[in-house]
C-alpha cells in the first residue's frame, strides 16, 4: 500500500528533491503545494478576476490554495512541515495545524535555532527533524521497520 505523503512549508531551498531523492525505490506517493511563488500568489485573480486592492488579490489566492492544502493534507498519511531559516512561513504553521487536527501523523523539520519558537507546534508532532535525511530515514522505518545502517547515523 502507497504510503502518502505531503511535503508542507519553506519553498526556498531543496528540501523537497532530497527528500524525494533520499526515499528512491520506496512506495511513496510524494504531494505539496504549489512551489511556483507567482502562480501561488496570482492564482485567484488569474482564475476569478483581477483585484484592484492587494488585500483582496492575496485573499483570492489563499482561498484557493487553502482548498487544494486541506484536500492534499487530508488525504496523506504522514505530513512533513519544513520551517526554514530565511522566511516566516506562517502558512506552514497552519498546515502543521491543520494536520494535527485532522489526526494525521506530522513530522516537523527544523533546525535546532527555532526550537524554541516552535515548541507548540514540535508538542503536536510525532518526530521533530534537522534534516532532509531524518526525514527519509523516518519514512523508511515507518514502511520497512528497518534502521539505518550505523554509518549512516555517525554521518548525520
Amino acid at each position: 500500500m502507497t504510503l502518502k505523503v505531503y511535503l508542507s512549508g519553506e519553498i526556498h531551498t531543496d528540501w523537497r528533491d532530497r527528500i524525494r531523492e533520499g526515499a528512491a525505490g520506496l512506495d511513496i506517493a510524494f504531494s505539496g503545494p504549489v512551489t511556483d511563488h507567482a502562480a501561488s500568489d496570482d492564482c485567484g485573480v488569474a482564475i476569478l478576476g483581477p483585484e484592484p486592492d492587494k488585500f483582496w488579490h492575496d485573499h483570492k489566492g489563499a482561498k484557493l490554495n487553502a482548498i487544494r492544502t486541506r484536500r492534499e493534507i487530508a488525504a496523506a498519511d504522514i505530513v512533513v512541515v519544513r520551517f526554514g531559516q530565511e522566511y516566516k512561513q506562517w502558512n506552514a504553521a497552519f498546515d502543521a495545524g491543520q494536520a494535527a487536527a485532522l489526526g494525521k501523523s506530522l513530522v516537523v523539520l527544523h533546525g535546532p535555532e527555532h526550537a524554541h519558537a516552535l515548541k507548540e507546534v514540535d508538542a503536536a508532532a510525532l518526530a521533530v527533524a534537522e534534516t532532509p535525511a531524518q526525514v527519509v530515514e523516518i519514512l523508511r522505518y515507518v514502511l520497512t521497520g528497518q534502521l539505518p545502517a550505523a554509518s549512516a547515523r555517525a554521518a548525520e
